[in-house]
């Protein structure tokens, strides 16, 4: 587990990933698939109508 050595030493954005290297240089890498946010997903209900049916005498 790493522990925090400085805050707010630098300014992040977002879509990036902060590291500290070998030499003990902050780095920064592009993340993969970061930086935006997911829309929501609305899913639509069918309602089903039932069929009626006659009563028999």
């Amino acid at each position: 587990m790493g522990k925090i050595i400085a805050k707010n030493v630098i300014k992040r954005q977002t879509g990036f990933l902060y590291y500290v290297d070998g030499k003990g240089n902050v780095c920064e890498a592009k993340m993969a698939r970061g930086g935006k946010k997911k829309k929501k997903k609305t899913v639509k209900k069918k309602t089903v109508k039932k069929k009626t049916t006659k009563k028999r005498r």
